[in-house]
């Protein structure tokens, strides 16, 4: 050991410029490829990544590129690879990965210029599948950083003389992209818009993500409930109602097989009954932003107006209030709505309507009919209070993780675990008071939201996910009643995680859950929370929801506001900036005979010869009697900077300095 000495690589602030300009590039290349690296094969994200080491172990240490012979064979397989982890080579997620491996493998081929300029387009296209997995705004924010650095590699290579400071090239990349803006912004907000974005139309760059399903079995709303995914955002025209007001309906189960509800079947051949519904009060106006959910269901506000209209989709209803869409929603969903906080619906139901609201599957829960029994009361009113009585004074538990019931699921529930969430007190509630006599019925859908001081928004998690109930009262028809409140009322009046004992609040799923416990969270943590919630909305609201509608009535109301003086006042205040500007910009320019000595300057350090900053034109000619040109070039080199150092250090005539210019000119093409 003692005789061999190990050659280390010298600082990269010293290293020559061909290999801090390609270490430069595979920085960039690693920005590209890292947000990938989340959804690749392992061993993929593996090569890629052995490949880039490679790659810059060969830069560092000055070795030789492999040869084709050894590339093409390692390419073929890694494409044999894909093939057989997809089973095809077409398709978001085969491509994505056969275009990972190629930029890895394509950085070890670049030998002249064009591989440079195929690696700058490789790395872009990758650059924009990312929107194929995700398109927040803070994927927006690192896409742009990754094209500056891009911007900045390239502009490396193009460089033939000396080479800028690092800081001065990041500031030209950054300068191409602002004046690339404007045209990209008008493009953006005036150029025809298709349905949903560019991106998005594979289909999954809107999957569908977890949400209310249509059957609800215990503990289904409380797995459904440890996802702190947004289900959707509401904003409303006057100030927010209280959070114990806030019931998103969704769906009704009324046909329960002694396990799961689910909705009871559509009544074909019968002539459906008018359903009566009276509002009282003024309605409050607000605008839901809904998730893609991959289901039909709408969430609407108790009650909301049935009269609700949307552009793309068709809309139906059941005599049970729901409203959904004939198709799944794919895509974020957008539609405004009133609803009123007190209501009748069908104050007149016959009781030949009502018998479907009241069958129990026979041989279920003995132990729970004979409860029943005990606590019916000579009205239904009451029979719903003792009920609730019962909830709240007994040892009941409110938890996200009860345990696992058998056959006669509400018989485990009420009589030996006595702990569960909201979809064990509404199921096990219902199946009370049908084996009373009393009609009732489980609504399911979203409890609650957190307001957002920053933009005034409402934002309904799935979280928020809620299961209550519905009775009917002779005169008072289909009320509202949630047993869940009987035994945590911090629920459906603070949120979940203040229903929740602190152990469970911490098992929550992910960060945002733990960001999401209110009042238990530090105050510049929610302020963090709240910007970037808001941040996210906004993004969301105005450039993903950028559809044609928006795009209309965004172009009518320009179209407005160019015809009123207030538009005047700004195209005329824009105009007045513009003519500062230029004049500005005039006083700017350099006089011509410096703008002339910059320009030979220029173009001999195109060729290596760049001008040092104390260097005068006397030493700057006799440098460059050292390149290598024609005789004619050398004397046209001479007589230009004789001619400008006798205007810029002597005394000159104005005729004689007009003459002297024009003879500059005539002189600058020979000095290429």
């Amino acid at each position: 050991m003692g005789g061999v000495q190990r050659r280390w690589p010298r600082p990269l602030r010293h290293l020559p410029r061909d290999k801090a300009d390609t270490l430069l590039l595979l920085a960039a290349a690693v920005l590209v490829l890292l947000p990938h690296f989340g959804h690749l094969p392992l061993w993929t994200s593996a090569t890629v990544c052995a490949t880039l080491l490679w790659r810059a172990a060969l830069t560092l240490r000055g070795r030789r590129l492999p040869p084709l012979w050894l590339l093409l064979p390692v390419s073929l397989l890694a494409m044999a690879g894909v093939h057989r982890t997809y089973h095809t080579l077409l398709g978001r997620d085969a491509g994505v990965a056969m275009l990972a491996l190629l930029l890895a493998f394509k950085l070890l081929e670049m030998r002249a210029r064009r591989d440079l300029f195929v690696v700058v387009f490789l790395c872009l296209f990758l650059l924009l599948t990312n929107f194929f997995y995700t398109q927040t705004a803070l994927t927006g924010a690192t896409m742009l950083l990754t094209v500056l650095l891009l911007l900045t590699a390239q502009l490396s290579f193009q460089f033939t003389g000396a080479v800028p400071p690092l800081r001065r090239r990041v500031g030209l990349a950054a300068r191409i992209i602002a004046v690339a803006v404007p045209p990209a912004l008008l493009l953006f907000l005036m150029f025809p818009r298709i349905q949903g974005p560019l991106w998005g139309l594979p289909g999954d760059a809107h999957g569908a993500r977890s949400g209310m399903s249509d059957t609800m079995s215990p503990g289904a709303v409380s797995t459904l409930a440890q996802s702190d995914d947004v289900a959707f955002r509401v904003r409303f025209d006057a100030p927010a109602p209280a959070q114990r007001l806030l019931y998103w309906r969704g769906l009704v189960l009324g046909d329960y097989d002694g396990r799961s509800w689910r909705r009871l079947p559509r009544l074909r051949g019968v002539l459906r009954p008018e359903i009566q519904v009276a509002a009282r009060g003024r309605p409050l106006r607000h605008q839901v932003t809904m998730e893609a959910s991959g289901q039909r269901w709408l969430f609407l506000l108790e009650m909301s107006d049935p009269e609700l209209q949307l552009a793309d989709y068709r809309l139906g209803s059941s005599d049970e209030l729901e409203l959904y869409t004939q198709s799944p929603i794919e895509q974020r969903l957008r539609y405004t709505t009133r609803a009123w906080l007190d209501f009748t619906v069908q104050g007149d139901a016959r009781p030949a309507q009502l018998e479907r609201w009241l069958q129990l599957p026979a041989g279920y829960n003995p132990r729970a009919l004979g409860l029943a029994a005990q606590l019916r009361r000579a009205s239904p009113a009451e029979s719903v209070q003792a009920v609730l009585q019962m909830f709240r004074e007994e040892k009941f538990i409110y938890t996200l993780n009860p345990p696992l019931l058998g056959r006669d699921a509400v018989d485990g529930f009420l009589f030996d675990s006595r702990a569960g969430f909201c979809e064990h007190y509404a199921g096990a509630f219902v199946v009370l008071l049908r084996a009373m006599g009393v009609p009732a019925r489980v609504v399911t859908g979203y409890q609650g939201g957190e307001r957002n001081p920053l933009d005034d928004y409402l934002t309904v998690r799935q979280s928020d996910a809620h299961a209550w109930a519905e009775v009917w009262l002779a005169g008072a028809g289909w009320r509202r009643v949630d047993p869940t409140a009987a035994v945590a009322p911090e629920r459906v009046e603070h949120g979940l995680a203040r229903a929740l004992p602190p152990p469970a609040r911490f098992s929550l799923a992910g960060l945002g859950q733990l960001m999401s416990l209110g009042g238990d969270a530090p105050a510049w943590l929610q302020q963090l929370r709240f910007s970037m919630s808001a941040m996210n909305n906004a993004w969301n609201q105005w450039v993903l929801d950028y559809n044609p509608e928006r795009q209309r009535s965004f172009l009518e109301e320009l179209a407005g506001a160019v015809g009123n003086a207030r538009a005047g006042a700004a195209l005329a205040l824009c105009a007045a900036l513009l003519w500062c500007l230029r004049r500005w910009r005039g006083r700017l320019r350099p006089e011509p005979l410096a703008a002339l000595y910059e320009e030979f300057c220029r173009r001999q350090a195109r060729h290596g010869f760049v001008r040092g900053a104390a260097e005068g034109p006397q030493d700057y000619l006799a440098r460059l009697q050292a390149m290598a040109a024609s005789e004619e070039k050398h004397a046209a080199m001479r007589s230009f900077l004789n001619l400008y150092g006798a205007l810029r250090y002597g005394r000159a005539t104005p005729d004689e300095r007009t003459a002297s210019l024009k003879t500059l000119n005539n002189l600058l093409p020979l000095c290429r």
